[in-house]
């Protein structure tokens, strides 16, 4: 299946690199992310494993738009019963950069509208929306005229890795960190240095690519949890795997 890893600008070529150390396949860089080709090991892993990546996405439709009667049509055509029922709850991210769309939290709002009005036709009632993990989320992303609807199957971003409990002011992202650190070419068996560490988020990073520990090895919680095709023996048997290589 075709899937998506969302990063910083100027991390591209680490997050390419990095899938492919994973085995993904037609790994293709584009501005703030990067196209791949893997299955659902490789989703699983993306997720738990990726130190560059911000978010990982599964494309479901990819259509042409230029105004909000062609947006809503596009997503209310889609087969929402597929990934969520009814009963379940429902957030939209949108990214917009397009000269027929100005605000990106009016499109998150009509695709939330077009995603109710269906299943309100469908069902006779709709799903609610809730902001805080959600059964699904939705990711809309517009560039220009093209526009790519995914389903977020990291949930919350990928920078938050758990150890972090009070911050300092202005804190580095975990994500940039972990990208310096690789941009560097440092060896893990040589000394690290970082005589203004602040709250030491790029010491803590080269400390778990040093021990090979996986980014995400003690978060709980993934979108891909919820999803109806999440196999629970696969999650289990990746985590353990990442555990038995630290």
């Amino acid at each position: 299946m075709r899937l998506i890893a969302t990063t910083m600008a100027g991390l591209e070529p680490v997050l390419e690199e990095e899938l492919k150390q994973l085995g993904a396949t037609e790994v293709e860089p584009l501005k703030r992310a990067v196209y791949f080709e893997g299955d659902l090991r490789l989703l699983y892993r993306a997720n738990l494993e990726l130190r560059t990546a911000l978010r990982v996405l599964k494309p479901v439709h990819h259509f042409r738009v230029r105004n909000e009667q062609q947006l809503y049509r596009q997503i209310y055509d889609i087969d929402w019963r597929q990934y969520m029922g009814v009963r379940d709850t429902l957030a939209v991210d949108a990214v917009v950069n397009s000269p027929h769309f100005n605000h990106s939290k009016y499109v998150a709002l009509k695709t939330k509208d077009a995603i109710v009005d269906r299943f309100r036709k469908e069902e006779g009632r709709r799903p609610n929306v809730s902001l805080h993990r959600p059964t699904l989320r939705v990711n809309v992303h517009i560039f220009r005229e093209e526009c790519t609807v995914s389903l977020d199957s990291s949930e919350e971003s990928l920078h938050k890795r758990g150890y972090r409990v009070d911050a300092l002011e202005a804190p580095i992202n975990e994500v940039l960190a972990a990208g310096m650190i690789l941009l560097t070419g440092w060896e893990r068996d040589c000394a690290f240095i970082d005589p203004m560490c602040g709250s030491g988020t790029i010491l803590i990073e080269a400390a778990t690519f040093a021990t090979n520990r996986a980014p995400q090895l003690n978060r709980e919680y993934f979108g891909f949890k919820k999803w109806a095709d999440y196999d629970k023996s696969l999650w289990e048997s990746l985590l353990a795997d990442a555990r038995s290589r630290v």
